[in-house]
C-alpha cells in the first residue's frame, strides 16, 4: 500500500509541548491588549458619525449658530466676529454686527437644519447649514459677509468683484489678521 492514500500523505505530528506559564499570561496579555486598542477604535469612529441638527436658530454671529444645546461653526466660510470693524470710505463701521443680521435675515425665522461630523477646537459642530432651500453657508460668502474658508472661492469671486459686503471696503481677515481690501 502506498503512503498515499485517497486523501493525500500522511502526516504525523509530534506532540506539542504544553505552554509555559509565561507564555499563556503573554499571550492573554496580548488578547487584551487587542481587544482594548479595538474598542479605542470603535468609539473614535462613533465620533465621525454624522451629526444632524434643526430647529430654531440662535444667531451667534456671521458663521455661527446655536440650534438646541449645540453650537454649529458654518463649515468652508469665516465672517467677521461680531465686535470686529471693518473700514470703508476711510471710516470704521461694525461689520461683524452686518454679518450677523445677514445671517438673520437668510434664515428669515425659518427652522434651520444642518448636517456635519467634525469639531472645530472650541468644540463646535461644523457644519452644513439650510434654512428651506437656502444654502446658508455659501448665501454668507455670496453676500460679501463671509470669506471662503476651503470653499465657496468662486462665490467670494463675485461677491469681491462686486464690492458688496466686507469687499466693499478693507478688513482684518480673522484666519491670519492680515488687513484685505
Amino acid at each position: 500500500m502506498s503512503r498515499f492514500g485517497p486523501r493525500g500523505p500522511r502526516w504525523r505530528h509530534a506532540a506539542s509541548q504544553p505552554r509555559s506559564l509565561g507564555r499563556k499570561l503573554a499571550d492573554y496579555g496580548l488578547a487584551i491588549l487587542l481587544l482594548g486598542l479595538l474598542i479605542l477604535v470603535a468609539a473614535r469612529l462613533d465620533r465621525f458619525a454624522t451629526r444632524n441638527e434643526q430647529g430654531t436658530a440662535i444667531v451667534n454671529d456671521g458663521d455661527s449658530i446655536t440650534l438646541g444645546a449645540e453650537r454649529i461653526r458654518m463649515r468652508g466660510i469665516d465672517a467677521p466676529e461680531y465686535q470686529q470693524t471693518c473700514r470703508k470710505n476711510g471710516a470704521d463701521y461694525a461689520c461683524g454686527k452686518l454679518a450677523r443680521q445677514s445671517l438673520i435675515k437668510l434664515i428669515a425665522n425659518r427652522p434651520v437644519s444642518c448636517s456635519g461630523w467634525q469639531r472645530d477646537r472650541y468644540g463646535r459642530l461644523l457644519g452644513d447649514c439650510r434654512a428651506g432651500d437656502t444654502d446658508l453657508n455659501r448665501a454668507q460668502v455670496e453676500a460679501g459677509w463671509a470669506v471662503a474658508y476651503g470653499d465657496f472661492e468662486t462665490e467670494e469671486a463675485g461677491a469681491r468683484a462686486a464690492k458688496v459686503g466686507i469687499w466693499a471696503g478693507s478688513f482684518a481677515e480673522p484666519q491670519d489678521g492680515a488687513t484685505a481690501t
